[in-house]
């Protein structure tokens, strides 16, 4: 639900197609020594960090159920679990700007993965409601500080093709999330516990730690970053600007969405009268689908010349899957899966739409970051309402026409960022 993703030109704004956007003078990429071969152990990085991004999210809520009852959840404090996410990403996104400022990218994503593989280790560990709140925290934190980087690492080791590498490690964290909804129900059953079905998925953020570390150790990565871009993040403050504010509402209101999707589904199908195999099978459908297409999203929308039709055929999809899933949850379940895939890809494509909407990684990481930590906050409010509204009413057509009105502002706050323009000409 999750999760998330980056060359100077005096040119007018216009859309600079995402694989060929030139570099500037006032960015110098770090790059670690041996072009070739470094830059390919940056890509296997960061590949590497987007599988885990939404595995951690998405195999609790194929869990949820489980996790309710053996820890004494309510459904409020369920509504808290599943909007974690979002906080966290929000308050700890924030904070990485001042972090690039003093260590170097590949050492604060060796960090990043060092801290989800604990967090997720200590919440499985413990009978306790808050220690399981701050070990999930500590986990999204260290996932909150990936989302942010990745498209800043994009634009310095990709100049010439991000939106190739976007959709790559868009793809991969797709993958990620559905390859993790669809195996944890039956890992669990397997290892006899829903703790056992949480605790693997640790393994693969520790794994995603190995290829940073050579980085994070060069000389030529551990400078201060702020040696190259220091002048620059002082005059390009998104907050400031119409654009920065409607990419992060756009941002935002697509992830609270995503995270409600994520948390809520495979109760809602299983309400419908699915076993807890199939509906973790069908959340996992809902990524699974999105792969190909965040693949391509990036590249696609790089080559546009206006967004809106994109835009508007992605909310239609949501739209009918809501109606769907509100009326015919079951009869119509694998339908309602392909829409919400569909309409779900709005978050590849708020990724790319951060790079075409900055000239330099400056920009990019003001934007990206600005645009996450808001987006988030704004998306936290999401899953706990839903669970709210769920517990309150019993039923999901309240929860669904929720979600139907963000979905009225996410396409609203898409038709201004689809506009070609740059958030360091509205400084």
């Amino acid at each position: 639900m999750t999760p998330p993703p980056p060359p100077t030109s005096t040119a007018e704004p216009t859309v600079v197609p995402a694989d060929t956007a030139p570099a500037g003078p006032r960015s110098t990429p770090t790059r670690p020594s041996g072009p070739v071969a470094g830059a390919a152990l940056v890509l296997v990085g960061m590949l590497l960090v987007a599988l885990n991004l939404r595995a951690a999210i998405t195999s609790l809520g194929a869990l949820l159920d489980e996790v309710r009852d053996g820890m004494g959840l309510s459904g409020a404090m369920a509504g808290v679990i599943t909007t974690l996410p979002a906080i966290a990403f929000g308050v700890f996104g924030a904070l990485t700007p001042r972090l690039v400022r003093r260590y170097s990218p590949p050492r604060l994503l060796a960090a990043a993965m060092v801290l989800l593989a604990a967090g997720q280790l200590v919440r499985v560990g413990t009978t306790s409601t808050v220690v399981f709140l701050v070990g999930s925290a500590a986990a999204l934190a260290g996932v909150a500080v990936a989302n942010v980087l990745l498209p800043l690492l994009v634009k310095q080791y990709f100049p010439h093709r991000i939106g190739l590498v976007t959709g790559a490690y868009s793809m991969t964290l797709t993958a990620g999330a559905a390859t993790a909804a669809a195996t944890t129900v039956p890992i669990a059953h397997l290892l006899g516990s829903w703790r056992a079905g949480l605790a693997v998925w640790a393994g693969l953020a520790a794994v995603a730690v190995l290829p940073w570390l050579p980085l994070a150790l060069r000389r030529g990565t551990t400078r201060r970053a702020a040696t190259t871009t220091e002048p620059t993040p002082a005059r390009v403050r998104p907050a400031r600007t119409r654009l920065g504010w409607a990419m992060a509402v756009y941002f935002g209101t697509q992830s609270l969405s995503a995270y409600a999707i994520m948390g809520w589904l495979a109760q809602l199908f299983r309400d419908a009268g699915f076993q807890p195999e199939q509906a973790g099978l069908l959340l996992a459908g809902v990524t699974a689908l999105g792969v190909p297409i965040a693949l391509l999203m990036p590249t696609f929308a790089g080559r546009l010349r206006s967004l809106r039709p994109l835009m508007l055929a992605l909310s239609a999809a949501m739209a009918i899957a809501y109606v769907g899933v509100a009326l015919a949850p079951h009869r119509g379940a694998l339908l309602w899966v392909v829409l919400l895939a569909i309409g779900q890809s709005a978050f590849p494509l708020a990724l790319a739409i951060i790079g075409m909407r900055a000239r330099t990684t400056e920009g990019t990481v003001a934007l990206s970051a600005f645009t996450q930590s808001t987006g988030y906050l704004i998306a936290a409010i999401g899953p706990l309402l839903v669970g709210i509204l769920y517990q309150a009413t019993g039923g999901w057509t309240v929860p669904i026409g929720f979600l139907a009105v963000a979905l009225v502002v996410q396409t609203a706050a898409g038709m201004i960022i689809a506009r070609p323009r740059h958030v360091e000409d509205e400084r």
